[in-house]
């Protein structure tokens, strides 16, 4: 049995380097992609994970299959193709880290899976479920995405939904949006930030659009993310806001990510039914999820940036907690 299962986009991230002494910058490869990002700090915790993606038949798709195995993650649902090659994405950095996006990908092998390369065994033989949408965004992966999710859902395991959303790989907002509401139907514990909470209610009040979200598809476990400003939740019959940790913080990359398998990992742990959580529980899960996120920001890339149990702790042991209006 898996802890964990994902399907999504797996691809390289170009993360900015040093600069030569011309004042040339330097792109670091790295292997990125939300789905991956998860899976890796949940294996780091020490759960058993497995990917279903696609990639390019080629050295970069060679690469991200040998680091996947590396840190533990199955790969025998990632299939790799001829017919595309494997997705890539610059990652440009503003000066307090935040990141804005170009991709290559038109298409990307990701793009390409198809339902019936989808691994069945693995998605019956899982407790959580996690998907976004950037598999979404055109076929064939879109319907291969949403097979997996309802043969999840069928089959009893707990559904995860990180939308992220990234506006620069769909033809259109409408689009995305109607395939963030159709993925909604099926999840129990959603992971949004803030932008996207405004995108899908209309409204970036946070009480009001988790209350949205969970009046209209009954979702369990509802959070926010917020950068800097901590974390916001709706759980059951619990709300609140949690403020993060004080880090030195140089790339933002794969921190949302980061943050969402800590608090993934804690679930499986409790053994617990979702609605069954008391408000300390809840909070305990997720100011542990909050330092793995914060310690992700420490470090260039996404998966070589995951921290380890051991660091969380000491982070939760160690640093401050930065202030913020939302308390």
């Amino acid at each position: 049995m898996y802890d964990i299962v994902a399907v999504g986009e797996l691809l390289i991230d170009f993360t900015p380097g040093r600069e030569t002494k011309e004042g040339t910058v330097l792109f670091e490869r790295n292997p990125g992609g939300a789905p991956g990002n998860v899976l890796a700090i949940a294996a780091k915790l020490g759960k058993k994970t497995a990917l279903i993606s696609k990639v390019g038949e080629d050295p970069f798709g060679n690469f991200l299959k040998e680091v996947m195995n590396s840190v533990n993650i199955e790969t025998k649902g990632l299939v790799q193709t001829k017919e595309a090659n494997t997705t890539l994405a610059f990652v440009h950095l503003d000066k307090k880290g935040d990141r804005s996006f170009s991709f290559y990908r038109k298409p990307g092998a990701d793009m390409l899976l198809e339902e019936s390369e989808v691994d069945v065994e693995l998605i019956k033989n899982c407790r959580i479920f996690h998907f976004g949408t950037v598999s979404m965004t055109h076929q064939p992966s879109r319907n291969a995405t949403l097979f997996a999710v309802r043969t999840a859902r069928d089959n009893g395991a707990i559904i995860s939904f990180d939308p992220n959303l990234r506006p620069p790989l769909w033809d259109s907002m409408e689009d995305a949006k109607s395939m963030i509401e159709e993925g909604l139907k099926y999840t129990h514990i959603l992971k949004v930030s803030g932008e996207e909470l405004e995108f899908i209610t209309g409204t970036s009040k946070l009480e009001e659009g988790t209350q949205l979200i969970r009046s209209k598809y009954g979702i369990p476990v509802i959070l926010v993310t917020l950068g800097p400003s901590g974390c916001f939740y709706r759980i059951g019959h619990h709300s609140g806001y949690l403020s993060t940790y004080d880090v030195k913080t140089i790339d933002t990359t794969g921190a949302g990510d980061a943050f969402l398998g800590a608090f993934l990992s804690r679930v499986i742990e409790s053994g617990k039914d979702l609605e069954a959580f008391d408000k300390d529980e809840i909070e305990d899960m997720i100011d542990f999820a909050n330092a793995a996120g914060s310690l992700t920001t420490t470090r260039k890339g996404a998966i070589p940036a995951m921290p380890g149990l051991e660091e969380i702790l000491a982070c939760q042991k160690n640093n401050p907690k930065l202030l913020s209006t939302l308390a």
